[in-house]
């Protein structure tokens, strides 16, 4: 079994921000295939899936993002689920607006969400889709910014990336990472306007 875990705020105030990107991306992909949250455990919500035979799980925490951690921890081992196969999904101000990036590992970046897994997992092997949110900001105003809503002209870019994400997340769920980052780089390879958002490493 694979999960996909998105990062993001819970509670309506916090729907559609720029913070949530991995809530929205999730409800991007659960509309996609016809599923809902509508399970509730402690820490996240969760719908179950399946893709040609590969049973997975999405899920969203309860907690805010820099407690990210419980629910990720409690998620693989409640499913018995390896690092290696939970995918991260979160917003990135290191990244312009709708770029993309899906790694292998690494650090947390700055990203207080990402640094609570981290901690709570004990490990940073675990793969992760970065979904850039730019940083159009002054110094001080990072948190608004990243609790305010995209604006119109990023509402674009934003809609064309998740068509990509909803690609990558449906090959990761069937196939795992190795096989999410050859589709990755099968739509890189294409070289049209569209692309100008994605990266992978």
């Amino acid at each position: 079994m694979r999960a996909v875990f998105g990062i993001g705020n819970p509670g309506s105030r916090y729907e559609n921000t720029r913070h949530n990107a991995g809530f929205i991306i999730l409800d991007s992909f659960a509309g996609k295939i016809n599923l809902e949250f509508s399970f509730k455990t402690k820490n996240y919500y969760y719908c179950r899936g399946e893709l040609n035979s590969s049973v997975f799980i999405l899920a969203k925490p309860v907690t805010y993002v820099n407690l990210s951690g419980i629910a990720a921890f409690e998620i693989i081992n409640e499913y018995n689920i390896l690092p290696e196969d939970l995918l991260v999904v979160y917003d990135d101000i290191n990244l312009e607006t709708g770029r993309i990036r899906l790694r292998k590992s690494g650090g947390d970046g700055g990203h207080n969400g990402m640094n609570s897994i981290i901690q709570h997992l004990q490990t940073d092997n675990f793969p992760r889709l970065r979904f850039g949110i730019g940083n159009n900001f002054k110094d001080g105003e990072m948190s608004d910014y990243v609790l305010g809503t995209f604006d119109k002209s990023e509402k674009e870019k934003v809609k064309d990336s998740l068509k990509y994400s909803d690609l990558i997340i449906e090959e990761f769920v069937n196939s795992g990472y190795l096989s999410a980052l050859n589709i990755f780089s099968k739509i890189m390879s294409k070289n049209t306007p569209d692309n100008e958002n994605l990266k992978y490493s």
